[in-house]
């Protein structure tokens, strides 16, 4: 089956070196000989999922300007790290620094781990000046205005090396949100407000491209899958996940399950063939769809595309660009809903799920298969994969329009099994405990104006999200342990003016 191009494959950052010709030639072959060394290693560290490409030493105002020219203009270029190993006047940068479009992580480091105290001479001295020349470097950003992420410490400290890979991540999701094409099964859910949105104002601020398709031009290609392929995917669905018996081979219900995995391929197909790897569906406008899709939708969230239910193009779009930045990191990322609470006995707690479209990628255990009546819609019973969420820390993240900016909202929340079991509850699932508490949580979300349709990730981390809504100019309010209501508002209000201060006229 296919699936979504490894948001990974073909990206690179750029490893830019900063320095001057004063030195001499002998000092800048040093200067490219040690930077070249640092770029390796981080190259060669695991946890960074985006290979480091070295560039030449750059000592001039018109080879840095070039460079970054190139760097905007790569397809390959998601974002470059510069260092200044020595001192390099930055006056030099301003031209390529405001050419340049892509994110940028300012590396505070040096080639030496620890001093020679007793051989230290003029030379080393003069070879060694990053914690000068990077001072240098970090006023001119400043003046500009340059949005960049600053880490400092050694190449070989595990600190630095991680938080340059949550923002070689975060910085593949802000190039996959720039490519990023949608498709709209139908409009959104008619009368619900946080589902709207500026479709123009996201591909100009993201890069999401949003455009609506006739749910019968789906099911155009839907009816056009061959029988043979249907029933293949079917089996393999029976081998996949423990099945319910009345969708097996031999069961009275196997014809919703054939038809399930024909949804499957008719969605794959028409995602695949035009170049989407988002996409949302509407149970009021189904079309001659005879179910509403569900473990095809699953499935393929599974697989990395984004998924919104009721027509919502935005969390669709989060989605995806979520799938991208948690690609090969523990844990899973699913469309989700903050369904009901559990207030007492207890710590209290928040069940989460939706109609149907919850993503394996979460679950606990094998999921189970099964068929039930779908209340809304007025189609057949849908098929769908029924599981609970595996346990440990999580982000809950919304995605709002406010009209005149969007807005992030975070809260990060621990996942927790369900109290007893959920035997008469025929969806997937994710019971979790917000932080700081379920009432400061919900007070300071409310306050928010967050969305309930939301994306639940155990694979990607604050600090991540953090540095994506840096490079995209967005608004990121986070709910953690250390939040109260209170400051929670003040914080509100404070984002509120600057970004009306920050909008240009």
């Amino acid at each position: 089956m296919t699936t979504p191009e490894s948001p990974f494959d073909g990206q690179e950052i750029w490893f830019l070196t900063g320095s001057q010709g004063l030195y001499g030639e002998e000092t800048l072959q040093q200067v490219a000989f040690q930077s070249r060394q640092i770029a390796e290693r981080l190259d060669a560290a695991s946890d960074i999922p985006i290979p480091l490409v070295w560039k030449p030493v750059l000592t001039d105002a018109e080879s840095i300007r070039r460079l970054c020219l190139e760097a905007t203009a790569s397809d390959a270029c998601v974002g470059v790290v510069v260092w200044m190993h020595t001192f390099s006047p930055a006056k030099m940068w301003i031209a390529g620094l405001s050419a340049l479009d892509r994110p940028v992580l300012h590396l505070h480091t040096q080639y030496n781990l620890s001093l020679p105290w007793p051989s230290i001479d003029m030379d080393f001295m003069n070879l060694n000046q990053a914690a000068h020349g990077d001072r240098e470097f970090a006023h001119i950003e400043s003046r500009l205005g340059v949005n960049r992420k600053i880490v400092a410490g050694h190449a070989t400290d595990a600190r630095v090396v991680g938080r340059i890979a949550t923002w070689a991540r975060a910085a593949a999701g802000r190039h996959a949100a720039r490519t990023l094409r949608l498709a709209r099964f139908g409009d959104n859910m008619r009368d619900v407000a946080v589902t709207e949105g500026d479709k123009v104002e996201a591909q100009m601020r993201f890069g999401y491209s949003v455009n609506t398709y006739g749910v019968n031009d789906l099911v155009a290609v839907v009816d056009a899958v061959e029988d043979k392929a249907a029933a293949e995917l079917a089996e393999e669905y029976c081998d996949l996940y423990d099945m319910v018996p009345s969708l097996r081979p031999d069961g009275i219900r196997h014809d919703s399950l054939v038809y399930a995995a024909r949804q499957e391929i008719g969605l794959r197909t028409f995602l695949t063939e035009g170049g989407f790897t988002a996409f949302t569906t509407n149970f009021e406008d189904l079309g001659g769809l005879r179910q509403l899709p569900g473990l095809a939708v699953q499935r393929l969230m599974a697989d990395g595309y984004g998924f919104g239910g009721e027509g919502d193009w935005k969390t669709s779009a989060l989605l995806r660009t979520m799938k991208v930045i948690g690609q090969g990191a523990p844990g899973g990322t699913s469309f989700m809903e903050d369904y009901t609470y559990h207030l007492g006995p207890g710590t209290p707690r928040i069940l989460g799920a939706h109609m149907l479209e919850v993503c394996p990628s979460i679950a606990a255990g094998r999921p189970r298969c099964e068929i039930h009546p779908l209340s809304i819609g007025g189609r057949e019973d849908p098929v769908r994969l029924v599981f609970d969420a595996a346990p440990g820390p999580a982000l809950v993240v919304g995605l709002a329009d406010l009209g005149e900016r969007f807005r992030l909202t975070a809260n990060a929340v621990d996942v927790i099994p369900p109290s007893q079991p959920l035997p008469m509850l025929p969806v997937a699932r994710a019971v979790w405990q917000p932080r700081p508490s379920l009432a400061e949580s919900a007070e300071s979300w409310l306050l928010a104006g967050a969305p309930h349709h939301t994306v639940l990730t155990s694979a990607v981390d604050a600090e991540t999200l953090a540095d994506f809504a840096a490079m995209t100019g967005v608004e990121l309010l986070t709910i953690d342990e250390n939040t109260t209501s209170g400051q929670f508002a003040k914080e509100i209000r404070w984002n509120a003016a600057y970004h009306r201060l920050a909008q240009s006229l």
